[in-house]
């Protein structure tokens, strides 16, 4: 195993055993969760966006593998206080470069999350890998959705 390798693997282990962003969203219904079919993970996520467009928080929680729990864990450290627009892009660009639709360089700019860049060697780990995103882009749409419908029915 390389250096890099192992500083990867460094990077993920951290992240599944201490994940940031991880919280109880026992709130979240359970018809919101994401899910792996292929091996049982599953996850909920909950963005809170601020007044500006930004993401204020981003918090899941998930009941999965190192793979999916860590890029949970990089995701929320990620994609915290970036622009709604710019994050969903981000989203979509990682999802791609790991399914092999896009330029694996891509994650090197990326922080941390280079560390999964090996995944996309390994085609039934990409969904543990992306489950967590395509939650993301899930609760975006949700979040964005939320002014409009509390202004549109005041209590």
């Amino acid at each position: 195993m390389s250096e890099f390798d192992e500083l990867y693997q460094e990077i993920i282990m951290d992240h599944y055993r201490r994940p940031r962003g991880a919280a109880d969203l026992s709130r979240v219904p359970e018809a919101l969760a994401h899910e792996n079919p292929t091996c049982g993970d599953a996850i909920k996520v909950e963005v809170e966006l601020s007044k500006e467009g930004t993401i204020a928080a981003l918090r899941f929680d998930v009941k999965g593998c190192a793979i999916s729990t860590a890029s949970a864990s990089l995701m929320s450290e990620y994609l915290r206080g970036r622009r709604t627009d710019e994050a969903r892009t981000l989203a979509d660009s990682f999802i791609g470069v790991l399914r092999g639709e896009g330029d694996p360089a891509t994650l090197d700019a990326m922080g941390d999350l280079v560390a999964l860049r090996g995944v996309a060697s390994y085609p039934m780990r990409v969904k543990c890998a992306t489950l967590a995103w395509h939650a993301f882009l899930s609760a975006l749409d949700r979040a964005a959705l939320e002014p409009a419908e509390i202004s549109a029915n005041p209590r």
